[in-house]
């Protein structure tokens, strides 16, 4: 056998994944070989099974068997190499201070290459051939040279700590796990590394995933605020263009005024100036016969002074500045609705935008007041005028004619819509899931609802502090409520003309909140119209 090996070379007895001389070696389906360990550690770590040689793929883990040949033949050949490098190799290999020295070795302690948990002893690479060679002693578990062996012990039962206790958190001996430990979760100490391996490797995984999440966010959030700024500067550009073609048509109809009044001054200045004229040669002609004595020759022959003087009274002709007052009234108006149509085009949008946020929204019959009733379906709800016999439960509104729906939302946003057609009274909105329930309810944020209410059948209000009374030009049919609960804004809208009914915005929520529906009385018939939940684009 040692003739045979000296044939071979280092590299026939090298691990690939480890580099170094092979231990417990196993046999792959493709012929290669690897340390046990090695190839597990392997698999462990990847997700398909192929070998890292020849790259061949198993469709299941090969079971597998240490080769007890090669295994033979890699310990005669740490044996031959350790016998030859011996003698060079034993003053580079001396134990320093922090190394684990051979503890079988006489004077000068050699470093420790491998420590027998069995054995509880750490040997170097001479005295550890024993448990390379000889069958009774390979099969005892090595491990990476550690000190304080003793402390690996069972101080009760002075066996191997070789199992661990999941109740207790610690590790135990074989005895323990029939005494003190016998009614406990008890597995092998690999296994439970492995597992601990695995957790972590699991927990690693679950943050790269994590990381992922948060970096798409980030470039959802930048296209949103990509999107926000192109339409936003799209929406200024379009007013200041508006502006300035308002300011340049303002100027031009002003400057047009005062070119008219100005014309008109020149008429009568040339007008005057052409009667001067005339004035000045008339008194010009009679100053030279003013020197003639025969005073009826004149005025018998005098053409001047018997020619029709200029005859237009003057007196009362003015040249009026023309009034401005209502140019610049009327350019803001017309500025003022061109406001008005961008800022519909943006709820427009804004409303399309919220609707890709709906959820599925059912009532919850146990938060319901005992005069309501509730489809079957949790999609809809009125005042019955007729009160229930109903269980008393601590989640149900007991004096007031509201209901809350099933769902709840802790974070995101989220977006419903509800019909209140033909309906005098009702009040719309979420609520955080700590609100009173019992007796009378002050709707404001300060005591966890956002909400916006119908009364006396045209009287709509937000329930704010103080109240905000709301002017809508007609009253709403179908009203969408979206909730950012990061960005804190609760905001209406009337699902028909597209308009923004009211935001509360700065919202602080800090718990879980839900929808939240209140009918109104039934008022002998008049508000018995349900609240009805709908999807979106649905019309009745």
């Amino acid at each position: 056998m040692s003739a045979a090996s000296c044939l071979l070379t280092e590299d026939q007895f090298l691990c690939s994944i480890c580099l170094d001389v092979f231990t417990d070696p196993v046999t792959l389906p493709c012929g290669h070989n690897f340390c046990q360990n090695c190839i597990t550690e392997h698999w462990d770590s990847n997700v398909s099974c192929q070998c890292p040689n020849c790259k061949e793929m198993f469709s299941t883990r090969p079971q597998l068997k240490i080769n007890t040949f090669i295994k033979e033949m890699s310990a005669q050949f740490r044996q031959s190499a350790q016998q030859k490098s011996s003698s060079s190799s034993s003053e580079r290999q001396v134990s320093k201070p922090g190394e684990v020295p051979c503890d079988v070795c006489t004077g000068t302690k050699v470093k420790a290459l491998k420590s027998c948990l069995v054995c509880l002893t750490s040997y170097c690479e001479t005295h550890l051939e024993p448990h390379l060679t000889k069958s009774g002693l390979q099969k005892h578990p090595l491990i990476d040279p550690v000190e304080n062996l003793e402390d690996r012990m069972c101080e009760k039962h002075d066996k191997l700590l070789e199992l661990f206790c999941k109740n207790d958190q610690r590790c135990i001996c074989v005895l323990c796990s029939v005494t003190d430990h016998k009614t406990h979760d008890v597995v092998p100490l690999r296994e439970e590394f492995e597992g601990k391996k695995n957790d972590i490797r699991q927990m690693i995984q679950t943050r790269r995933v994590k990381i992922e999440e948060l970096k798409h966010s980030v470039e959802l959030s930048d296209e949103n605020a990509d999107r926000e700024i192109a339409e936003g500067v799209g929406v200024f550009s379009a007013l200041k263009e508006s502006v300035e073609r308002r300011q340049a048509e303002l100027i031009n109809s002003i400057k047009e005024k005062q070119r008219e009044t100005e014309k008109q001054a020149e008429g009568f200045i040339r007008e005057l100036e052409q009667e001067i004229s005339e004035l000045e040669k008339r008194r010009a002609e009679v100053e030279q016969l003013s020197r003639s004595e025969d005073h009826l020759q004149l005025l018998q022959n005098s053409t001047s002074l018997n020619a029709a003087p200029p005859t237009k009274d003057w007196t009362e002709v003015r040249v009026h500045p023309p009034s401005y007052e209502g140019t610049v009234v009327r350019a803001v108006k017309q500025l003022e609705e061109t406001i008005s149509e961008q800022i519909k085009k943006l709820i427009e949008t804004k409303l399309k935008r919220v609707q890709q946020y709906e959820v599925d929204v059912t009532l919850d019959p146990d938060t319901a007041n005992p005069w309501l009733i509730l489809s079957d379906d949790g999609k809809q709800v009125y005042d019955s005028d007729v009160k229930k016999d109903l269980p008393e439960n601590p989640e149900r509104f007991e004096e007031c004619v509201n209901v809350l729906s099933k769902q709840n939302f802790f974070s995101g946003r989220f977006y419903y819509e509800v019909q209140v057609k033909e309906k005098t009274d009702w009040v719309l909105g979420v609520a955080r899931e700590s609100i009173k329930r019992k007796g009378k309810i002050r709707l404001t944020p300060q005591n966890g609802f956002w909400t916006i209410r119908l009364r006396n059948e045209n009287e709509y209000k937000a329930c704010a502090s103080p109240t905000v009374r709301l002017s809508l030009q007609s009253g709403p049919e179908k009203v969408g409520v979206f909730v950012d609960y990061e960005e804190g804004l609760v905001s209406f809208y009337d699902v028909d003309d597209e308009i923004l009914i009211y935001s509360f915005t700065g919202c602080s929520f800090t718990e879980k909140i839900y929808p939240f529906f209140g009918t109104g009385l039934n008022d002998d018939g008049k508000n018995s119209a349900p609240l009805i939940i709908s999807p979106v684009g649905h019309t009745e």
